[in-house]
Formats: structure tokens, C-alpha cells, sequence
């Protein structure tokens, strides 16, 4: 398949997966509801999915796993999967904060489960309550993504986890089904970019 009509096919998919998330978003906030969801621990499992020192932590362990090819390949070998697992997550995360800026619509609660946008000349560079997409939920599906394109034998687990982060931001209604549908689709897009870079630099390399 082409670099075109693979854009085109990935353009029409996430238009399709969101317009039918935006249609989703009343059933869920009335009927996918869970408040008490964090009190257990699976629920928190699942929701440090999506802190950002949590892959922190996962990125420095699979860089001491791979010190020892320091004696092979250099520093750059022995490090580059711990940054490319940070490197994910944490451009997941600012990507999340970009796009709340962009879009700027607040949490579902707020507003008893309908859109509210707020104005961009109420605190222009504040995102507190800001909801679209979820910040959790895309740092979860970034390194998610990349830790499939790591070890892709493991990819349903990290995606099963991903989107169990996902699912308990919409079952304590801190967000829209919409935000975390939005989310995974941007942290695909996003860890797509960083992985198309590192074949790019490997290419140049050899």
C-alpha cells in the first residue's frame, strides 16, 4: 500500500471511530458509570497506566536491561528502547496538554454531561478542566503504542491496559468516551511519528 492511500485509510478510520464516539458520549456519561471505580485496586492499577512516572520508571528498567549492549553498539543502543518508551509517553503527555488548549472543552461533569467550550479568553494557557482528549488516557495509549512496536508478541496486553485506563476516566465521568477515543488516536499518531524518526536516523546510519 502507498504512503498516500495509507494516510487516507488511517484519515478516514479516525474521522469514522470519532464521529461514532460523539454519538456514544450521552449513552456512556448516562449509563457507564462507575464513581466508586478508583477504590478498588484494579481501578488504580489501571489508572496509573496513564501517570507519566509510572513509564518513567518502566523506561530506566528496560535501559539497565539493556546496559549491557553498551559493549556492543555504544550508549545510543544500550538506551534506546528506555527512550524510546520515555520518549513516547512524554510526547503523549504534551500532546495531550497541546491539543486541551486547541480544543478546549471542559470535563462532562461540569456541565451534567453536555459540551461546554471553554473561551480562549477565560485562562488561555490553563488547562485545569480541561477534558478533550484525556491526558491519561493518551499518555497510557502512547506508551502502549510504542511498547508494542518494542515487543509486539506483548502488544494485547499493553493495549488491554491502555484502554482499561481509558474506560475508568469514562466510568468516573472525568471524561467523554469521545476524549479517550480522541486520545488513542492521537497517541498512535504520535508515537507513529517518533518510530517513522528512528528508522529514518537507523536508515541514515547504515
Amino acid at each position: 500500500m502507498s504512503k498516500g492511500k495509507a494516510a487516507l485509510r488511517v484519515a478516514v478510520i479516525s474521522t469514522a471511530l470519532v464521529l461514532v464516539a460523539h454519538l456514544l458520549d450521552g449513552w456512556f456519561y448516562a449509563h457507564f458509570v462507575d464513581e466508586a471505580v478508583y477504590e478498588h485496586d484494579w481501578g488504580r492499577l489501571l489508572r496509573i497506566m496513564g501517570y507519566f512516572p509510572t513509564w518513567v520508571m518502566a523506561a530506566l528498567a528496560l535501559a539497565l536491561t539493556d546496559w549491557p549492549l553498551r559493549a556492543a553498539g555504544g550508549l545510543g543502543r544500550a538506551f534506546e528502547r528506555g527512550l524510546l518508551l520515555f520518549g513516547g509517553a512524554a510526547a503523549g503527555g504534551i500532546a495531550a496538554e497541546l491539543l486541551k488548549l486547541m480544543f478546549r472543552r471542559e470535563r462532562p461533569r461540569a456541565h451534567e454531561g453536555e459540551y461546554f467550550f471553554r473561551s480562549f479568553a477565560d485562562r488561555p494557557l490553563h488547562t485545569g478542566g480541561l477534558a478533550l482528549p484525556s491526558s491519561h488516557a493518551l499518555v497510557a495509549f502512547a506508551a502502549s503504542a510504542m511498547l508494542a512496536r518494542l515487543f509486539p508478541r506483548a502488544a494485547p496486553v499493553w493495549y488491554t491496559l491502555a484502554a482499561g485506563c481509558a474506560l475508568t476516566r469514562v466510568a468516573a465521568q472525568a471524561h467523554f468516551f469521545s476524549d479517550v477515543v480522541i486520545a488513542a488516536i492521537a497517541a498512535w499518531l504520535v508515537v507513529a511519528w517518533i518510530w517513522k524518526r528512528k528508522e529514518r536516523r537507523a536508515a541514515r546510519v547504515t
